[in-house]
């Protein structure tokens, strides 16, 4: 199944290169064949030693074999014969492993299904595979990645087809071929394999061979097989691909290989896959509902803002989406004005050597907008940090003065590719709520539980769902471990603090220190990265970050609090567009009031119109937006375009309402409404009192 609607035209037939890719398909499954029978063989040398399974569920001991017994033998044991045949994928002593991989030793043992991050995880990337294995059978192209989408919503396939541009018209064929894969129940089977059986197996495929010479000397390299499909890969995978119920592709657009517009041009598939047709069908009606709300289409609709070619990926807001900003700019400053925070303002261009005092010329300059002044390189500033450890270090500063709390609202520039601009949600100039906090080390917990109250206040006014991780010290750390295991420590205290639930990611943190993820999910259920909080030891170290202490003695250095709550402005526009469906809340409506006069052939319209613009007058010096329609459409005709532009109060006022003083209301979202009369002072006060009630 692909997308509904109307299908385009069917496109050109693609043949592929039968001969050549049957030679091909067959040498790589010779070259595994060989490679599996002969680990097997080495297997049997050391296997049937017995080990002791441990289940991180419960603490039950199960005993197994080295080298014989599997994540699924012990599945088998433990649980019903239902349960057992919908575990996707295990994590043996913390590392993700397949369910028929035979476990090496002493172990822990945890088991996870489809509703688990991990397990949808790997069904996901398993089906990627499966879409890998589609694409090569229908069109012979030369596969490069396919992973599972980061935000969590399926996979893709990037691959190479030389003149080939696919479209929907393509999905019914490389579906067709994926069922057939799904039908027969192909295994997902695993080997390791040298840089040289590596390079021999996938020597056809030049985006494969430049990945493993990339590839550290070193580095045990796994190749997986699933049907005809030989593919590089990582792992794990689910058990084989009859877990796949339901698939379909669901877009096709180019990218570049490696994401450089100098590189060959590839074709991206997008798809997506449940374990049940059901699950398929509630995504398919998301979706629908998805692009109903597409903040693209919805901010076209509420003049909110424009894109132009003469700035790719700069947004251009428009009065009525500067006004949306305006409010969470000002929202945010309050909330900062009563949390502690000070705001600066720092330059938007820093000469490179500041870039290289913090790394960042190092690791991240294709990402920067660099160019030339006065003979000298100067770029235009990704991330705001830099310059606040400019600020901190400008004069020697006290233990009086921490935590020092900075905040910025500084544009920030980043160069992000062309292809992955995407309306307000990848830009290359936007503003974030950004913050840093220099503290001491025995400050950090009660700064983060600060931190996650405050995101805690902020999302609880959007209606917004969040779920907490922690990530912890990855393999390329920077520092000493005893720093970072203090570090983690008072997160989990920080976190434990908050009451709210939250999940450990080994080994996901910054090579700089420790971090909670935070996944924010909208009313779709979607889920976006939108604040973040890190610890960092290593910007304080770079920059010679120290205080004065306590006591008399050694400068100390500071650690610093990496954190936005909104994140990105234009972002966090784009998914409140969504989240509310264009249906803003009083106090961040653009719209917030519309007087529409009501003519009537027995009384002059300019006394009407008069009176309009007095209430309008009123109302815009108390401080909301308020218009007021003067066109010579029908009074019917106002009121429906007022809806539909979303006003949130529709106010009439007609000859009763010029006698008596008043404006009778209709309000947006409520049908068969009984209309009320009042005041205009005391519409007014109805409008505080609902905006003090959402903030």
């Amino acid at each position: 199944m692909g997308k509904k609607g109307k299908s385009p035209a069917a496109p050109p037939e693609v043949v592929p290169d039968n001969a050549y890719l049957e030679a091909v398909t067959q040498k790589r499954i010779a070259l595994f064949e060989a490679i599996q029978a002969r680990q097997a063989v080495e297997r049997l040398s050391i296997a049937g030693d017995p080990i002791r399974i441990t289940l991180v569920l419960d603490g039950q001991v199960k005993e197994g074999k080295r080298w014989i017994s599997t994540p699924m033998d012990v599945a088998k044991v433990v649980s019903s014969r239902r349960e057992a045949a919908s575990f996707l994928i295990a994590r043996v002593n913390g590392a993700l492993w397949d369910m028929a991989r035979p476990l090496e030793g002493d172990c822990e043992l945890e088991l996870f299904g489809f509703d688990t991050k991990d397990g949808r995880d790997t069904f996901w990337h398993s089906s990627a595979h499966i879409l890998g294995e589609a694409l090569e059978r229908a069109y012979g192209c030369k596969l490069c990645i396919g992973p599972c989408v980061t935000r969590g919503e399926g996979f893709y396939y990037d691959a190479y087809y030389g003149g080939v541009t696919l479209n929907e018209g393509h999905f019914g064929l490389i579906q067709a071929q994926a069922r057939k894969a799904v039908d027969e129940k192909q295994p997902f089977e695993r080997i390791k394999v040298s840089r040289v059986e590596a390079l021999e197996m996938f020597a056809e495929n030049q985006f494969k061979v430049e990945i493993i010479k990339e590839l550290p000397e070193d580095l045990a390299i796994t190749v997986y097989r699933c049907g005809d499909l030989v593919d590089l890969c990582r792992g794990p995978h689910i058990p084989n691909t009859s877990f796949v119920k339901a698939f379909a592709c669901t877009n096709a657009s180019s990218s570049y290989w490696r994401g450089k517009a100098e590189r060959e041009s590839l074709q991206r598939v997008y798809g997506v896959s449940f374990p049940d047709s059901k699950r398929l069908k509630d995504y398919s009606d998301m979706m629908e509902e998805a692009q109903r709300r597409d903040h693209r289409k919805l901010g076209q609709r509420q003049e909110l803002f424009i894109f132009n070619p003469v700035s790719p990926g700069c947004c251009f807001f428009l009065p009525h989406g500067a006004r949306i900003l305006n409010k969470l700019k000002t929202f945010m400053q309050q909330e900062y004005w009563e949390r502690g925070y000070e705001e600066v303002v720092t330059p938007n261009v820093y000469n490179m050597s500041l870039w290289e005092t913090s790394g960042h010329a190092a690791n991240y300059r294709e990402n920067m907008f660099v160019f030339e002044v006065d003979g000298q390189e100067v770029g235009l500033k990704p991330m705001n940090c830099p310059g606040h450890c400019e600020i901190f270090r400008h004069r020697t500063r006290s233990y009086r003065e921490l935590p020092l709390r900075m905040a910025d609202f500084g544009v920030l520039h980043r160069n992000e590719a062309s292809g992955a601009l995407t309306g307000l949600t990848r830009v290359r100039r936007f503003v974030q709520d950004d913050a840093h906090i220099f503290c001491r080390e025995s400050q950090v917990k009660d700064e983060v539980e600060g931190v996650l109250k405050f995101i805690d206040d902020v999302y609880k006014i959007f209606g917004f769902e969040y779920e907490l991780e922690l990530s912890t010290r990855p393999e390329n750390y920077l520092g000493d471990v005893e720093t970072w295991n203090r570090a983690e420590h008072q997160l989990k205290e920080a976190l434990t603090a908050s009451g709210k639930p939250w999940k450990v990611n080994d080994g996901d943190g910054a090579f700089y220190g420790p971090k909670i993820d935070i996944g924010v999910f909208d009313a779709l259920k979607r889920k976006f990265q939108c604040a973040t909080l890190q610890l960092d030891f290593q910007l304080p170290i770079n920059f010679k970050l120290t205080y004065a202490p306590e006591e008399q003695g050694k400068l100390e250095r500071p650690v610093m609090i990496h954190r936005a709550i909104l994140g990105s402005f234009e972002r966090m526009v784009a998914i409140l567009l969504e989240h509310y469906g264009g249906k803003w809340p009083l106090w961040l409506s653009p719209r917030q009031a519309i007087i529409c006069p009501l003519f009537r052939p027995d009384y002059p319209n300019e006394a009407i119109l008069e009176y309009a613009k007095e209430v309008r007058g009123k109302i815009h010096k108390a401080g909301f937006y308020v218009d007021v329609d003067m066109t010579d459409e029908t009074f019917k005709k106002k009121v429906a375009l007022a809806q539909a532009a979303q006003y949130n109060y529709i106010l009439t006022v007609g000859p009763e309402e010029v006698n008596s003083g008043e404006v009778t209301i209709r309000v947006r979202d409520k049908k068969d409404q009984a209309l009320s009369t009042v005041s205009v002072d005391d519409a007014i006060r109805r409008f505080r009192e609902e905006v003090a009630a959402f903030q």
